[in-house]
Formats: C-alpha cells, sequence, structure tokens
C-alpha cells in the first residue's frame, strides 16, 4: 500500500522498556508521560523512561510487596507507591531514593484505595470506593495532612491532568458521574449529571466502564467522551461516540455523536482537536471533526467520519540480533497494529506492554489532499489544524494548476475561507479566537501559489487574470488592504499579453483600488499604453493625499501649465518653488508656455510682497535673464539686483 496514503502513523522513536514478564510489571503515568518496568517489587531495579533525559531514571527499592501503582510528583521529587487498597506509600527522591518511606492511609475501615493522582506538586488525591481526600505532602517532615474529603461511592474514575479534572462514577449502572477540579490547595466539586444508556439490563448492573469514558479538551472546551456499544433508537448500525461538553454554570450537556457503524472494541485519542477511534477487528482509524457542518435534530449534532477508515501506517520496530559476519547487530520485524495488547491514553499514547513500546500517534495531513474531494470541506478541515499552512497552500496551488484545476467559483470560495481568518487575525486577538485557524496571508499565495503563473507557460493568461481577480475581491471584500506585488502581477499579466482594454476598465471601475503605488505602476506603462498616464493621474488626484506626486508626474511630463492649474485648485499656489517651475518651462523649448510662467509667478509676487520682483533667496536671476532675452524687453524686474 502506498505509504503517502496513511494519515495516520506511530512516532518513528517509540519508548522502548522492558515489556511485561513474570519477573517485570509496567506502569504508566499519564500526568508525567512516564513509564515505569518495576523489576521483582522494585528489588532487582525500576526503569523509568519519560518524554526526556530529566524523566528518566534508574533505581533500585526495598521489594514491601507487589506494586499495584507507581508515580512522581510533577517536579519529581516525591516518588508514590501504592502496594495495598489501605495506603499509599512516599519516598523522597533526589538522584537517588530515600530508603525510609512514609505511609498515609486512607479514611475509614471497609475504605478502599482505588488509585491516587498528584495534582499539584505537594499535594495528592486518594480516589477510594468512598469517595476522595485530599492531602499536603510534606516531604521535609515526611507527613501528609488531610485538606479535604467527599463522600461518594465510587466505582471508578478517570482523570485528565492537563485540566486536573477528575470524574467519579457512582450507582449500579455507573452512570452517574462526579467532576471535581483542582487548584492547588483547594478542589471544586462541580454538577453531578447522568449519561444516558441505550439499554439498561435487567437485573440492573455496572453498565458504563472506565475504558468507555474519557476526558478532552477540544476546540478549548472540556469535554467527556463516552463510548456506546449500540446506539439508541430503531435500526441502528452499530456503536457511537457521545461527547458531553461541560457547560459554565451548569451541568455537562450531550451536544455531539459520532456515528461510527461498526462494532467491537474501540480506543480514542483526541489530537489538535480531532477525536480518532481506533476499531481493533478491522484494524482502521477514524478521524472525526466536530466543529464541521454536520447533521443537526435542534438538540445534537450528528457527526460521520471525515474520511473513511483507514489503517494506521505499518511500523517496523528493531530488535536486536546475534551479531556475526552474515548479519548485522539489529533486524526490523513488523508490528501488529491494533493489537489486543494496546492500551490508548490521551491525548496520544498508544502502549504495548508486551511489547515494550511506547508511540506517540500523529497525524500526517498531506495524504488526505488526495482522498477528499472536496477542497473547500478540505480547507475548513485543514485551516483548523496546527501544522497546515504548507499543505494548505498545496492544495490552492493545484487548483490553479490545468492537471488539477478547481472551477473558479471553488477557488473563490477558498479564498473567502482564507480571509476570513486572515481578516479575523489582522483585526484583533478576540475576533481571532472566534475564529481560530491557520493564517494565510498575501505574502504566502504570492510566494508559493500565484509563483505558479511565472513557472508554467502552460497556464492560460485568462485563468491567471481570472484568479487573480478573484483572489483580490476576496480581499476587497473581507476589508483587507491589497499588496502592491498583487496588482503588479496582475498588470504585467495583463500588458504581457496587451489586454490594454481589461486593464482600462478594472482601474475605471475601481476593481483594482486606488494607491500610489499602483498609480506609480500605470506611469511606467505610457510607453506600452499611453492612456495609462491619465489613469494614473486621475487616480493620485482620487487619493487626495499625492499632491507632490501628481506634480511631479506632470512636470516629468513637461505639462507645466497643468501643473500649475493642478496647484492652483488645491490652494497651495503660495508654497511652491518658482525656480522648478520656471527652470521645468524653460527646458519645454515653448517661449509661450515660459512666458505663462513667468507672468504667473510675477503675479504672485505682487499678491504676496506688493512687488512683482523675485526676491533674493528664491535664486531665479538666471531665469528673469532669460525671460528679457528672449522676448527683447526688460521685465517687470528691471531692478532685481538691488532686491533683498
Amino acid at each position: 500500500m502506498d505509504e503517502e496514503r496513511h494519515f495516520l502513523e506511530l512516532g518513528l522513536n517509540p519508548v522502548r522498556f522492558e515489556p511485561v514478564s513474570k519477573i517485570s510489571n509496567v506502569f504508566f503515568d499519564d500526568a508525567n508521560k512516564q513509564v515505569f518496568a518495576v523489576r521483582s517489587g522494585g528489588a532487582m531495579g525500576v526503569v523509568v523512561k519519560g518524554p526526556d533525559v530529566k524523566t528518566s531514571r534508574n533505581f533500585r527499592m526495598e521489594d514491601k510487596g507487589d506494586v499495584i501503582s507507581i508515580k512522581f510528583s510533577p517536579d519529581q521529587k516525591i516518588l508514590a507507591i501504592q502496594r495495598c487498597q489501605k495506603s499509599v506509600e512516599f519516598a523522597n527522591f533526589s538522584d537517588d531514593i530515600d530508603v525510609l518511606e512514609y505511609s498515609q492511609s486512607c479514611k475509614g475501615k471497609t475504605t478502599k484505595v482505588l488509585g491516587f493522582i498528584w495534582t499539584a506538586i505537594n499535594e495528592v488525591v486518594f480516589v477510594t470506593d468512598h469517595g476522595i481526600e485530599l492531602y499536603q505532602v510534606s516531604p521535609e517532615k515526611r507527613t501528609l495532612k488531610s485538606l479535604k474529603t467527599y463522600n461518594v461511592p465510587v466505582n471508578w474514575f478517570v482523570y485528565q491532568p492537563e485540566i486536573t479534572l477528575l470524574l467519579l462514577s457512582s450507582g449500579t449502572l455507573g452512570n452517574m458521574l462526579h467532576p471535581f477540579q483542582f487548584r492547588p490547595g483547594s478542589v471544586y466539586r462541580l454538577a453531578k449529571f447522568e449519561v444516558d444508556l441505550p439499554v439498561i439490563p435487567k437485573p440492573p448492573k455496572l453498565c458504563l466502564l472506565e475504558r468507555d469514558v474519557a476526558l478532552a479538551t477540544i476546540y478549548l472546551k472540556t469535554c467527556i467522551i463516552v463510548l456506546r456499544h449500540q446506539s439508541r433508537g430503531p435500526g441502528n448500525t452499530g456503536a457511537e461516540i457521545v461527547i458531553y461538553t461541560f457547560q459554565k454554570d451548569t451541568p455537562p450537556r450531550k451536544t455531539d455523536i459520532l456515528k461510527l457503524d461498526m462494532s467491537g472494541r474501540f480506543a480514542v485519542n483526541v489530537i489538535d482537536n480531532l477525536v480518532l477511534v481506533h476499531h481493533q477487528a478491522s484494524k482502521t482509524s477514524m478521524i472525526f471533526d466536530t466543529r464541521l457542518s454536520s447533521e443537526s435534530d435542534g438538540y445534537f449534532k450528528y457527526h460521520r467520519p471525515f474520511t473513511s477508515p483507514h489503517p494506521i501506517k505499518p511500523f517496523k520496530l528493531k530488535v536486536p540480533t546475534v551479531p556475526s559476519h552474515s548479519m548485522s547487530e539489529s533486524a526490523e520485524v513488523e508490528c501488529e497494529l491494533y493489537s489486543p495488547n494496546w492500551i490508548v491514553f490521551q491525548p496520544n499514547i498508544v502502549i504495548d506492554a508486551k511489547l515494550g513500546c511506547m508511540w506517540y500517534v500523529q497525524i500526517q495531513l498531506e495524504p488526505l489532499v488526495d482522498r477528499i474531494a472536496d477542497k473547500c470541506l478540505l480547507i475548513d478541515f485543514l485551516l483548523l489544524r496546527k501544522s497546515s499552512k504548507d499543505v494548505i497552500l498545496k492544495v490552492c496551488r493545484k487548483g490553479i494548476l490545468p492537471e488539477s484545476q478547481l472551477p473558479l467559483v471553488d477557488l473563490a470560495r477558498i479564498f473567502d475561507k482564507l480571509n476570513r481568518v486572515y481578516r479575523a487575525y489582522a483585526e484583533s486577538e478576540a475576533a481571532y479566537q472566534r475564529v481560530q485557524g491557520m493564517v494565510i496571508d498575501q505574502s504566502d499565495m504570492y510566494t508559493h501559489v500565484f509563483s505558479v503563473f511565472e513557472e508554467r507557460s502552460d497556464i492560460s493568461y485568462k485563468l491567471v487574470v481570472a484568479v487573480l481577480i478573484e483572489y483580490i475581491r476576496s480581499l476587497t471584500q473581507h476589508q483587507i488592504p491589497v499588496q502592491h506585488y498583487m496588482y503588479e502581477l496582475l498588470i504585467n499579466t495583463l500588458v504581457h499579453h496587451r489586454c490594454f482594454y481589461q486593464l482600462h476598465q478594472f482601474l475605471q471601475y475601481h476593481i483594482l483600488s486606488d494607491s500610489k503605488p499602483l498609480a506609480c505602476l500605470m506611469l511606467s506603462l505610457q510607453s506600452l499604453y499611453p492612456p495609462s498616464h491619465q489613469l494614473a493621474l486621475d487616480m493620485l488626484k482620487r487619493l487626495g493625499t499625492a499632491n507632490e506626486e501628481i506634480i511631479e508626474v506632470l512636470l516629468s511630463k513637461q505639462q507645466v501649465l497643468s501643473a500649475l492649474k493642478f496647484i492652483q485648485s488645491t490652494g497651495n499656489m503660495d508654497n511652491i518653488s518658482a525656480r522648478k517651475f520656471l527652470e521645468a518651462a524653460m527646458n519645454t523649448n515653448d517661449p509661450a508656455i515660459y512666458y505663462a510662467v513667468f507672468k504667473c509667478f510675477e503675479q504672485r509676487n505682487i499678491r504676496l510682497r506688493g512687488s512683482a520682483v523675485f526676491a533674493k533667496g528664491e535664486h531665479c536671476e538666471n531665469f528673469v535673464n532669460y525671460f528679457e532675452n528672449i522676448f527683447g524687453t526688460r521685465s517687470s524686474l528691471s531692478n532685481f539686483s538691488g532686491l533683498t
């Protein structure tokens, strides 16, 4: 099978540990992401493998019985070990374990410890069959102090360390759930709620099991994921996942139902706001995105897999071999995917205790490009992913190539989707939080998408123009200022193919927004298309902030009288340099123009100073002499040399 088609894979470098055996037990702490391999109760060694060197270590401890659970505190300075159902032992840890342990028993003679959780650096919670007990650990005194106790009959519990949320199951059916939120030094009891069951057995028995419930954060909302092996209602087609979303002031509410259309054993990961459902019997996985459009009955949203079920990419594990001249020191063996030995932890962890491997499940977005025919839907999906920029740009690039061209209407929709996020990001942090998504700006599109127009000669220039106009339309519609290089690419394409009439229309009807750079670009095209000069001037006038540029353009074209008229229309005649205009008039070699300009400034001098004479600081002596030489008569400035 083509490797490119696998959108799920196991990380290339799994955490390796000693597999489960008669003398070795394996434990996993999902808060610190540490695997403990405990040999002979610790007497033959405890090997801890974590995400990095700081959380990996080897040590020995006295064998005081079988270990039920073992976890380090968040700062790795206290080791907690549960060996029985009545108490938990603690040992301070520096470079090695402190041989002097201290113990804490649970409250009540008949109470049993189901498990324990570190909720802060020096705070631990015992979950018992009678409720929860919060303790503060003092490593210096080697004692524990009780902070809070809640009494609730407990069947089982699940905990989410990232959000410090604990969920207790109670009741005969196990479907009454009690959430508790932890903060350093305190615990908050949230509103309990009941999970509805598709079938209630007779006589009643525990139906909702720990393995079928998970806590996760999906699109910034805390959610409870419940696997229901039999869907409700007539014509059910297999299992489904029900998502309960925590509300601000009310109990969690059922919001989403994921239709699995399969039966059997399932496991769930939540990665990048996607719900991944692994199915053991078919050895395939499904992806669900609850943010995408879905069916609704007015109460809940019903979701189908984003793409058809597909297996995780095959994984080969390196195993040691006996060295010889003909054999390398390691060989690769194919791992059994979806093994019955797999245990899944949130958010993206798979552990095979018998194989001795811990993997991080990874999503590969690029293989989805060819699997999803609806590219608009694909863009919706990709915009919500963390590392999707390159893939989004690839979709856009392929969409404008002749061999994989998308309809223009689809490209327009894609541009609108991109620019909706782009606009929100540019507007404010609050607006972006409402929309969320990967930001694709004009620079990205110009560099990685529209650059193909210059690389490929087989793309019709009509398509190039249509695509660029559509993208500019989308930018304008979303009130995003169009960058100059986008206009330049469009105009250069039109000019190269001598589509001057179309260019004229785009400018005349303001499809291309007015700007100084665009006006300058139009001025540079005058030799190819003479009307562009006037179009540029009109644009500069509309801008109202480009008076100096307009004057320079007119003078460079020797349209000195037009420049003077424009200055007079702006009311700025008193502040301009007479020398600049007289020099421009002299360069026209047209006596009539020079005469008109010279007399215009004489009149300005009379109005400002009561005399036609130029002030000495204006350095106009040469122009006065030029005037007298041309017209053979003395100007009004005959006393020029005597003025101050």
